[in-house]
């Protein structure tokens, strides 16, 4: 069984409470194989899942924890299996210059933000088998940088990251402003996703001809956030901020504000793209496709720097005088 959070009216002036009602079992390996594409008579596989079920029950009933987990596309993995395929986010190198650092200057903040809304943001993409999520919090952020220079919104390419960017390792992982800095100090441009699309896996870089999204001078400069809830709202107040977390819990996500079962040491970046001070949780955009989690985002806390959501967050700037 597991836990929903449903919404419901508990007077005549439309105010809300919230009412805890428990869902039907998880399926049985035999139903979650054929809805997800596997061999049912997998013994191995079935003996994995059967341990993820076992550890979402615990999850799904332990009352510190607010977020519901449930069955997905990964419920055949180990958590090693997982972390080795998805969780591949590497340290930096000492070779990158330093970067500017914003703070909050102790001005008011907005009680919400959500550039989901306001269209920097593009549909939820899929790294599938392929640990460049790195790659994906790289475009995310100059997507959103690119829309809040010149009101424009443009897919860009992930593929262009992991085959042309060498300070990185394609698939193998990397750090989204490490890719930044290799195509900002290269002057070198970045391609749509249309005419350089994904194919997750590594290869031969081939951005020459491709339609350009951003120019190869468009990128002026790369800023680090200060490690505060304050200075990670205040930035994403500007634009959608790329971070690094911890998401070795995050494999059987499926709702709500992910509060307990966090761990700080950083092997994921993702696209943080706005924050609620009323329900107090930051909203993230992920790369595994809108079957996991909220349509393919999830809510971390905003206080207690839950899966080191402050730690490691920065964003791009582009030129307003962007052509393309």
């Amino acid at each position: 069984m597991f836990k929903l959070y449903l919404p419901v009216p508990y007077n005549m002036k439309g105010f809300f409470a919230f009412i805890t009602v428990v869902s039907a079992e998880q399926p049985t390996y035999s139903e979650w194989a054929a809805s997800y594409g596997f061999n049912s008579a997998d013994d191995t596989m079935k003996d994995k899942y059967e341990a993820t079920v076992a550890k979402i029950e615990a999850m799904n009933s332990d009352p510190e924890e607010t977020a519901v987990f449930a069955v997905n596309q990964f419920s055949g993995m180990t958590p090693e299996e997982f972390k080795a395929a998805y969780l591949t986010r590497k340290e930096g190198t000492s070779g990158l210059p330093a970067l500017a650092v914003h703070e909050w200057d102790g001005s008011a903040l907005a009680t919400s933000v959500d550039w989901t809304t306001q269209g920097a943001v593009t549909p939820i993409k899929d790294q599938a088998q392929c640990g460049g999520c790195w790659a994906f919090s790289a475009t995310g952020g100059l997507e959103g940088a690119k829309f809040v220079a010149t009101n424009t919104l443009t897919s860009l390419s992930e593929q262009q990251f992991l085959d042309c960017d060498t300070t990185d390792s394609g698939c193998q992982g990397g750090l989204e402003y490490q890719g930044w800095e290799f195509f900002k100090s290269h002057k070198e441009g970045i391609c749509t996703e249309a005419s350089y699309p994904y194919t997750g896996r590594n290869g031969k870089c081939v951005s020459s001809g491709c339609t350009l999204g951003l120019e190869g001078d468009a990128i002026t400069g790369i800023t680090h956030v200060g490690k505060s809830a304050d200075a990670l709202k205040s930035a994403v107040a500007q634009q959608p901020i790329s971070i690094g977390v911890d998401a070795g819990a995050w494999q059987s996500y499926r709702s709500g504000i992910l509060t307990k079962s966090c761990g700080n040491q950083l092997d994921h970046s993702v696209l943080l793209v706005g924050y609620s001070t009323t329900g107090s949780y930051f909203k993230v955009k992920n790369s595994w496709g809108k079957a996991w989690g909220e349509d393919g985002f999830i809510r971390l806390p905003i206080t207690g720097d839950a899966c080191g959501v402050h730690d490691d967050a920065s964003y791009p700037t582009v030129a307003s005088s962007v052509q393309v």
